[in-house]
Parts: C-alpha cells; sequence; structure tokens
C-alpha cells in the first residue's frame, strides 16, 4: 500500500492554522486581520465606558429589539492573498429575533450582524482604516467607531467592496443619527 502524497500547506493555511492555535494571556485578545496578527492588551475603563453607554441606548432606543455581544470572533471575507480575517469587534448588534449568537462557534460568520462598534484603543489606524475595510468587504451595514484621540463618533454606512459610502461624524457632546433598524439619535453627550 502506498502512501499518499499531501499537498504542501500554502503561506495563507499556515498563517491561519498559527493564529488558530495562538495562547494568548487572559485579557488579551488576538485577530487575524489583512494577513497580519495583532494581540491588544485588556481595555482601560474608559473604553468599556463609552461602550456601555451606546449598549444601554441600543437596547433601550432602538425600533427593532436588538441582541449585543461583545468581544465576539467574526470570520469575515478575505482580503486578496490573505487568509480569511478573523476579527473581535468591540461589539456587535443584531435582530434579537435571529437568535445569532445562540450556538455560534467561537469564530461565526457575521450574516446577520447589523452594525459594528469598535472604541479605539492602543492602534487607533487600525480601527479607521483596516477594520473599516475588513467590515465593508464584509457587507456590515453599519460601523459605529468612538475615536477617543480626536473626540469624535463615526458612522459608516452603505458598504462596497473595501470600504464605505457614507460617513456621518459628529463631535463627542452631539447627537448621531442611527438609522433603520434602529431609529434613534445616539447621545454622545456623556463621552465628554
Amino acid at each position: 500500500m502506498t502512501a499518499m502524497a499531501h499537498e504542501p500547506l500554502t503561506q495563507e493555511e499556515i498563517l491561519l492554522d498559527g493564529f488558530l492555535a495562538l495562547d494568548t494571556p487572559e485579557g488579551f485578545r488576538a485577530e487575524l486581520v489583512e494577513g497580519e496578527i495583532v494581540v491588544t492588551p485588556p481595555p482601560d475603563g474608559d473604553h468599556e465606558h463609552y461602550i456601555s453607554r451606546i449598549v444601554r441606548q441600543v437596547i433601550r432606543q432602538s425600533q427593532t429589539d436588538m441582541d449585543f455581544s461583545g468581544n465576539k470572533g467574526l470570520r469575515l471575507k478575505k482580503a486578496e492573498g490573505c487568509p480569511k480575517d478573523h476579527v473581535i469587534p468591540d461589539g456587535t448588534f443584531a435582530p434579537a429575533a435571529l437568535e445569532l449568537y445562540r450556538g455560534a462557534d467561537s469564530w461565526m460568520p457575521c450574516q446577520g450582524v447589523v452594525m459594528v462598534l469598535e472604541v479605539t484603543s492602543t492602534k487607533p489606524t487600525a480601527d479607521r482604516e483596516v477594520k473599516r475595510r475588513c467590515y465593508a468587504r464584509a457587507s456590515i451595514p453599519l460601523y459605529l467607531l468612538v475615536d477617543r484621540e480626536i473626540s469624535e463618533v463615526t458612522l459608516l454606512s452603505n458598504p462596497r467592496q473595501d470600504d464605505y459610502r457614507r460617513r456621518c461624524s459628529v463631535g463627542f457632546g452631539k447627537p448621531l443619527t442611527l438609522p433603520e433598524p434602529f431609529a434613534f439619535d445616539l447621545d454622545t453627550s456623556d463621552f465628554l
């Protein structure tokens, strides 16, 4: 009996296998974004404050009953020449009726997610540019970015290919209109 020859792994497969085998320290999170492994430390209290304020408003005021998941791993479409992106947004929102998170694996597909939330931390350029491209490629309808460095909240919408076609930014303290299925003005006065 002859042994079957195995196809050699591609560079993409080796990178993905290595990424999935990572054992990060408690509280740290690892992501595979556009072919680069990114490890970030646990967030500070202000970072979590912004997320908490947004989640409370979305749950209370949205026109559609929303589920929220913090730090949920998403498998997204890949950039050319890279393995599939594995990104962990600070938050994801999906209509509760979908029960999207029930029974989901650690890394789930993004179908059904209507908005991702990111709050800038140690690498703001990754949130402003790299993750924006990832979420647009995956056709996630809305990307809400709280940029602490410039005291601004931005809603990106209308994803097409590697970017969003619409951008609405307001300074901290001003309301930001979230469209359907949310349909309310996000109050950012507590961000000051």
